[in-house]
Protein backbone atom coordinates (compact mmCIF):
# COMPACT_ATOMS: atom_id res chain seq x y z
CA UNK A 1 0.00 0.00 0.00
CA UNK A 2 1.68 3.35 -1.26
CA UNK A 3 1.82 6.65 0.95
CA UNK A 4 -0.14 8.40 -1.32
CA UNK A 5 -2.88 5.50 -1.40
CA UNK A 6 -3.13 5.37 2.11
CA UNK A 7 -3.06 8.90 2.73
CA UNK A 8 -6.39 9.52 0.71
CA UNK A 9 -7.78 6.76 2.48
CA UNK A 10 -7.56 8.15 5.67
CA UNK A 11 -8.53 11.66 4.61
CA UNK A 12 -11.74 9.95 3.04
CA UNK A 13 -12.60 7.87 6.65
CA UNK A 14 -11.88 11.57 8.12
CA UNK A 15 -14.50 12.66 6.02
CA UNK A 16 -17.00 10.30 7.08
CA UNK A 17 -16.17 10.51 10.95
CA UNK A 18 -16.68 14.30 10.85
CA UNK A 19 -20.35 13.88 8.79
CA UNK A 20 -21.54 11.47 11.44
CA UNK A 21 -20.39 13.31 13.91
CA UNK A 22 -22.39 16.33 12.61
CA UNK A 23 -25.41 14.22 12.43
CA UNK A 24 -25.42 13.35 15.95
CA UNK A 25 -24.74 16.98 16.89
CA UNK A 26 -28.48 17.91 14.89
CA UNK A 27 -30.37 14.79 16.07
CA UNK A 28 -29.28 14.94 19.83
CA UNK A 29 -30.64 18.49 19.65
CA UNK A 30 -34.06 17.34 18.26
CA UNK A 31 -34.79 14.90 21.15
CA UNK A 32 -35.18 17.62 23.83
CA UNK A 33 -36.91 20.11 20.84
CA UNK A 34 -39.05 17.89 20.26
CA UNK A 35 -40.01 16.64 24.04
CA UNK A 36 -40.81 20.96 23.97
CA UNK A 37 -43.14 20.95 21.25
CA UNK A 38 -45.02 18.17 21.81
CA UNK A 39 -45.21 19.64 25.99
CA UNK A 40 -47.20 22.59 24.54
CA UNK A 41 -49.87 19.81 22.95
CA UNK A 42 -50.56 17.98 20.04
CA UNK A 43 -50.92 15.10 18.09
CA UNK A 44 -47.89 12.19 18.67
CA UNK A 45 -48.89 10.94 14.77
CA UNK A 46 -49.21 14.63 13.17
CA UNK A 47 -45.58 15.65 14.79
CA UNK A 48 -44.03 12.30 13.83
CA UNK A 49 -45.39 12.79 9.77
CA UNK A 50 -44.67 16.89 9.88
CA UNK A 51 -40.86 15.90 11.52
CA UNK A 52 -40.53 13.69 8.44
CA UNK A 53 -41.65 16.39 6.16
CA UNK A 54 -39.29 18.97 7.12
CA UNK A 55 -36.68 16.74 6.50
CA UNK A 56 -37.92 16.35 2.87
CA UNK A 57 -38.02 19.71 2.98
CA UNK A 58 -34.46 20.80 3.48
CA UNK A 59 -33.37 18.16 1.04
CA UNK A 60 -35.53 18.73 -1.95
CA UNK A 61 -32.70 21.27 -3.08
CA UNK A 62 -30.26 18.42 -3.46
CA UNK A 63 -32.41 15.51 -4.68
CA UNK A 64 -31.95 15.33 -8.13
CA UNK A 65 -35.87 14.64 -8.04
CA UNK A 66 -35.58 15.65 -12.29
CA UNK A 67 -33.20 12.80 -12.55
CA UNK A 68 -35.01 8.93 -12.67
CA UNK A 69 -32.22 6.82 -9.78
CA UNK A 70 -30.97 3.72 -11.76
CA UNK A 71 -31.48 1.30 -8.71
CA UNK A 72 -32.17 -2.74 -9.22
CA UNK A 73 -35.40 -3.74 -8.40
CA UNK A 74 -34.19 -5.08 -4.78
CA UNK A 75 -32.82 -1.34 -3.82
CA UNK A 76 -36.05 -0.38 -4.51
CA UNK A 77 -37.46 -2.86 -2.16
CA UNK A 78 -35.37 -2.44 0.49
CA UNK A 79 -35.90 1.37 0.09
CA UNK A 80 -39.53 1.06 0.85
CA UNK A 81 -38.65 -1.02 3.83
CA UNK A 82 -36.56 1.73 4.94
CA UNK A 83 -39.10 4.27 4.96
CA UNK A 84 -42.05 1.99 6.19
CA UNK A 85 -39.83 1.37 9.12
CA UNK A 86 -37.17 4.47 9.39
CA UNK A 87 -39.76 7.35 8.51
CA UNK A 88 -43.13 5.72 9.26
CA UNK A 89 -43.10 3.47 12.47
CA UNK A 90 -39.92 4.47 14.29
CA UNK A 91 -40.95 8.53 14.65
CA UNK A 92 -44.07 7.50 15.30
CA UNK A 93 -42.80 4.91 18.45
CA UNK A 94 -39.99 7.55 19.50
CA UNK A 95 -43.06 10.42 20.09
CA UNK A 96 -45.37 8.33 21.90
CA UNK A 97 -42.09 7.39 24.19
CA UNK A 98 -41.46 11.33 24.52
CA UNK A 99 -45.11 11.82 25.70
CA UNK A 100 -44.88 9.60 28.98
CA UNK A 101 -40.68 9.56 29.37
CA UNK A 102 -38.71 12.41 30.35
CA UNK A 103 -36.22 13.80 27.00
CA UNK A 104 -33.04 12.89 28.56
CA UNK A 105 -33.88 9.30 29.62
CA UNK A 106 -35.01 9.02 25.80
CA UNK A 107 -31.87 10.32 24.95
CA UNK A 108 -29.92 8.34 26.40
CA UNK A 109 -32.05 4.81 25.96
CA UNK A 110 -31.15 5.97 21.84
CA UNK A 111 -27.58 4.19 22.24
CA UNK A 112 -29.93 0.89 21.67
CA UNK A 113 -29.97 2.25 18.32
CA UNK A 114 -26.23 1.31 17.99
CA UNK A 115 -26.06 -2.06 19.17
CA UNK A 116 -28.82 -2.44 16.71
CA UNK A 117 -27.18 -1.12 13.99
CA UNK A 118 -23.80 -2.95 14.67
CA UNK A 119 -25.44 -6.25 15.23
CA UNK A 120 -27.28 -6.13 11.95
CA UNK A 121 -24.56 -4.86 9.75
CA UNK A 122 -22.39 -7.64 10.83
CA UNK A 123 -25.18 -10.32 10.13
CA UNK A 124 -26.86 -9.35 7.27
CA UNK A 125 -24.31 -7.51 5.48
CA UNK A 126 -21.15 -9.19 7.12
CA UNK A 127 -18.99 -5.66 7.96
CA UNK A 128 -15.59 -6.58 9.18
CA UNK A 129 -15.74 -5.86 13.22
CA UNK A 130 -12.26 -6.20 14.49
CA UNK A 131 -11.63 -6.42 18.35
CA UNK A 132 -11.06 -2.73 18.71
CA UNK A 133 -14.31 -1.75 17.51
CA UNK A 134 -15.86 -4.37 19.26
CA UNK A 135 -14.35 -2.80 22.39
CA UNK A 136 -15.49 0.96 21.17
CA UNK A 137 -19.42 -0.80 20.94
CA UNK A 138 -19.24 -2.31 24.65
CA UNK A 139 -17.88 0.90 25.99
CA UNK A 140 -20.44 3.28 24.05
CA UNK A 141 -23.34 0.79 24.96
CA UNK A 142 -21.84 0.63 29.04
CA UNK A 143 -21.49 4.17 28.89
CA UNK A 144 -25.71 4.21 28.11
CA UNK A 145 -26.40 1.97 30.67
CA UNK A 146 -24.15 3.89 33.33
CA UNK A 147 -26.59 6.61 32.44
CA UNK A 148 -29.74 4.57 32.30
CA UNK A 149 -28.81 3.03 35.52
CA UNK A 150 -28.07 6.51 37.37
CA UNK A 151 -31.44 8.38 35.95
CA UNK A 152 -33.71 5.52 37.45
CA UNK A 153 -34.71 4.45 34.20
CA UNK A 154 -36.98 1.94 33.80
CA UNK A 155 -38.41 -0.68 30.96
CA UNK A 156 -41.43 0.52 31.14
CA UNK A 157 -43.74 1.53 28.28
CA UNK A 158 -41.56 4.38 27.61
CA UNK A 159 -38.62 2.59 27.42
CA UNK A 160 -39.76 -0.30 25.54
CA UNK A 161 -41.15 2.14 23.06
CA UNK A 162 -37.79 3.91 22.79
CA UNK A 163 -36.07 0.19 21.95
CA UNK A 164 -38.30 -0.62 19.07
CA UNK A 165 -37.62 2.84 17.84
CA UNK A 166 -33.94 1.63 17.88
CA UNK A 167 -34.82 -1.46 16.36
CA UNK A 168 -36.24 -0.36 13.14
CA UNK A 169 -33.64 2.41 12.97
CA UNK A 170 -31.29 -0.01 13.04
CA UNK A 171 -32.92 -2.20 9.77
CA UNK A 172 -33.05 1.32 8.68
CA UNK A 173 -28.86 2.49 8.99
CA UNK A 174 -28.24 -1.00 7.60
CA UNK A 175 -30.16 -0.71 4.73
CA UNK A 176 -29.62 2.84 3.31
CA UNK A 177 -25.76 2.79 4.11
CA UNK A 178 -25.91 0.69 1.42
CA UNK A 179 -28.37 2.07 -0.91
CA UNK A 180 -25.91 3.34 -3.58
CA UNK A 181 -28.17 3.39 -6.41
CA UNK A 182 -29.35 6.76 -4.67
CA UNK A 183 -27.89 9.83 -3.36
CA UNK A 184 -28.20 10.13 0.33
CA UNK A 185 -30.76 13.50 -0.46
CA UNK A 186 -32.96 11.32 -2.38
CA UNK A 187 -33.42 8.55 0.09
CA UNK A 188 -34.41 11.50 2.49
CA UNK A 189 -36.63 12.91 0.63
CA UNK A 190 -38.51 9.77 -0.63
CA UNK A 191 -38.17 8.52 3.27
CA UNK A 192 -39.76 12.03 4.39
CA UNK A 193 -42.61 12.28 1.87
CA UNK A 194 -43.92 9.49 1.75
CA UNK A 195 -43.98 8.47 5.46
CA UNK A 196 -44.46 12.14 6.11
CA UNK A 197 -47.36 12.13 4.43
CA UNK A 198 -49.19 8.84 5.60
CA UNK A 199 -47.97 10.04 9.57
CA UNK A 200 -49.54 13.43 9.56
CA UNK A 201 -53.06 12.37 7.79
CA UNK A 202 -53.57 9.86 10.20
CA UNK A 203 -52.87 12.39 12.94
CA UNK A 204 -55.28 14.92 11.30
CA UNK A 205 -57.95 12.12 10.99
CA UNK A 206 -57.54 11.43 14.48
CA UNK A 207 -56.61 14.30 16.46
CA UNK A 208 -57.41 17.26 14.20
CA UNK A 209 -55.62 19.98 12.41
CA UNK A 210 -52.72 21.34 14.73
CA UNK A 211 -51.79 24.68 15.13
CA UNK A 212 -49.65 27.13 12.98
CA UNK A 213 -47.19 27.59 15.74
CA UNK A 214 -46.86 23.48 16.31
CA UNK A 215 -46.64 22.83 12.59
CA UNK A 216 -43.83 25.44 11.95
CA UNK A 217 -41.53 24.54 15.11
CA UNK A 218 -42.18 20.84 13.57
CA UNK A 219 -40.97 21.58 10.57
CA UNK A 220 -37.95 22.87 11.25
CA UNK A 221 -36.93 20.49 13.89
CA UNK A 222 -37.31 18.08 11.04
CA UNK A 223 -35.31 20.00 8.37
CA UNK A 224 -32.33 20.18 10.27
CA UNK A 225 -32.59 17.46 12.94
CA UNK A 226 -34.07 14.48 10.69
CA UNK A 227 -33.55 15.66 7.43
CA UNK A 228 -30.11 17.60 7.14
CA UNK A 229 -28.89 15.04 9.88
CA UNK A 230 -30.07 11.73 8.24
CA UNK A 231 -28.55 12.75 4.71
CA UNK A 232 -25.12 13.64 6.62
CA UNK A 233 -25.48 10.19 8.19
CA UNK A 234 -25.74 8.86 5.04
CA UNK A 235 -22.93 10.19 3.69
CA UNK A 236 -20.73 9.22 6.62
CA UNK A 237 -21.54 5.80 6.45
CA UNK A 238 -21.48 5.34 3.25
CA UNK A 239 -17.31 5.86 3.43
CA UNK A 240 -16.84 4.23 6.86
CA UNK A 241 -19.66 1.35 6.88
CA UNK A 242 -22.82 1.36 8.95
CA UNK A 243 -21.55 0.05 11.98
CA UNK A 244 -18.67 2.80 12.76
CA UNK A 245 -20.96 5.14 11.14
CA UNK A 246 -23.63 4.56 14.01
CA UNK A 247 -20.74 4.21 16.82
CA UNK A 248 -20.14 7.87 16.04
CA UNK A 249 -23.94 8.88 15.65
CA UNK A 250 -23.95 7.10 19.53
CA UNK A 251 -22.90 10.58 20.53
CA UNK A 252 -26.13 11.94 19.82
CA UNK A 253 -28.09 10.20 22.81
CA UNK A 254 -25.36 12.17 24.91
CA UNK A 255 -25.54 14.88 22.71
CA UNK A 256 -29.52 14.79 24.04
CA UNK A 257 -29.18 14.39 27.35
CA UNK A 258 -26.90 17.29 28.14
CA UNK A 259 -29.16 19.69 26.25
CA UNK A 260 -32.27 18.35 28.21
CA UNK A 261 -30.37 18.31 31.34
CA UNK A 262 -29.65 22.31 30.87
CA UNK A 263 -33.16 23.13 29.33
CA UNK A 264 -34.43 22.16 32.38
CA UNK A 265 -31.38 23.49 34.71
CA UNK A 266 -30.42 19.99 35.83
CA UNK A 267 -26.82 20.05 36.70
CA UNK A 268 -24.34 17.75 35.33
CA UNK A 269 -23.50 14.81 37.41
CA UNK A 270 -20.19 12.50 38.18
CA UNK A 271 -22.27 9.61 36.21
CA UNK A 272 -22.70 11.02 33.67
CA UNK A 273 -19.29 12.64 33.31
CA UNK A 274 -18.04 8.83 33.73
CA UNK A 275 -20.93 7.59 30.49
CA UNK A 276 -19.70 10.74 28.17
CA UNK A 277 -16.04 9.63 28.73
CA UNK A 278 -16.55 6.10 28.01
CA UNK A 279 -18.62 7.11 25.27
CA UNK A 280 -16.06 8.99 23.86
CA UNK A 281 -13.39 6.55 24.11
CA UNK A 282 -15.52 3.70 22.61
CA UNK A 283 -15.68 6.20 19.65
CA UNK A 284 -12.11 6.96 19.37
CA UNK A 285 -11.43 3.43 19.51
CA UNK A 286 -13.85 2.48 16.55
CA UNK A 287 -12.07 5.32 14.60
CA UNK A 288 -8.75 4.00 15.40
CA UNK A 289 -8.94 1.05 13.92
CA UNK A 290 -7.23 -0.36 11.10
CA UNK A 291 -8.05 -3.28 8.52
CA UNK A 292 -6.05 -4.58 5.38
CA UNK A 293 -5.81 -7.19 2.83
CA UNK A 294 -5.50 -7.97 -0.81
CA UNK A 295 -9.57 -7.98 -2.23
CA UNK A 296 -10.89 -7.56 -5.74
CA UNK A 297 -13.68 -5.22 -6.71
CA UNK A 298 -16.00 -6.51 -9.67
CA UNK A 299 -17.05 -3.97 -11.95
CA UNK A 300 -20.33 -1.78 -10.26
CA UNK A 301 -22.67 1.27 -10.85
CA UNK A 302 -23.57 3.58 -8.59
CA UNK A 303 -24.16 7.12 -7.68
CA UNK A 304 -22.31 9.23 -5.10
CA UNK A 305 -19.91 12.27 -4.96
CA UNK A 306 -16.74 11.12 -6.89
CA UNK A 307 -13.69 11.59 -5.12
CA UNK A 308 -10.43 12.28 -7.26
CA UNK A 309 -8.30 11.79 -4.59
CA UNK A 310 -9.63 7.94 -4.08
CA UNK A 311 -8.03 5.48 -6.14
CA UNK A 312 -11.23 3.77 -6.63
CA UNK A 313 -12.01 6.81 -8.61
CA UNK A 314 -8.34 7.19 -10.57
CA UNK A 315 -8.39 7.11 -14.51
CA UNK A 316 -8.65 3.77 -15.76
CA UNK A 317 -10.60 2.78 -12.64
CA UNK A 318 -13.85 4.60 -13.09
CA UNK A 319 -16.13 5.76 -16.35
CA UNK A 320 -18.35 8.88 -15.57
CA UNK A 321 -22.12 7.88 -16.94
CA UNK A 322 -24.12 11.33 -16.19
CA UNK A 323 -23.46 13.65 -13.18
CA UNK A 324 -22.17 11.38 -9.98
CA UNK A 325 -23.33 8.47 -11.91
CA UNK A 326 -20.17 6.36 -12.40
CA UNK A 327 -19.58 3.03 -13.60
CA UNK A 328 -16.45 1.12 -11.73
CA UNK A 329 -14.00 -1.34 -13.28
CA UNK A 330 -12.42 -4.55 -12.44
CA UNK A 331 -9.53 -3.37 -9.82
CA UNK A 332 -7.54 -5.88 -7.60
CA UNK A 333 -5.38 -4.55 -5.04
CA UNK A 334 -4.66 -4.08 -1.14
CA UNK A 335 -5.02 -1.70 0.76
CA UNK A 336 -6.26 -0.48 4.30
CA UNK A 337 -10.10 -0.04 4.34
CA UNK A 338 -13.54 0.01 6.19
CA UNK A 339 -16.90 -1.60 4.95
CA UNK A 340 -17.90 1.58 2.66
CA UNK A 341 -20.10 1.21 -0.37
CA UNK A 342 -16.61 0.08 -1.95
CA UNK A 343 -15.89 -2.84 -0.09
CA UNK A 344 -18.56 -4.82 1.37
CA UNK A 345 -16.85 -8.25 0.51
CA UNK A 346 -16.99 -10.99 2.50
CA UNK A 347 -14.12 -11.80 5.10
Amino acid sequence: MTGAIRHAHRATQRHGWWWCFAAAVLFGAATPATKAVLDEGGSPLSLAGLLYLGAALAVTPFADLGQRPVATATQRRRLMVAVALGGGVAPVLLVLALDRTPASTVSLLLNLELVATVVIARVFLHEHIGRRAVVGVIAVASAGAVLAGASGATFAVGAILVACTCLCWGIDNAITASLDGYSPARITFTKGVVAGSVNLALGIAIDGLPTWRFVASALLIGALGYGVSITMWITGARLVGAARGQVVFALAPFIGAVLSWALLDEALTASFLVAFCLSLGGVLLVATGHHAHAHHHDPIEHTHAIDPTDPHHADGAVEVIDGERHRHLALTHEHEHLPDIHHRHAH
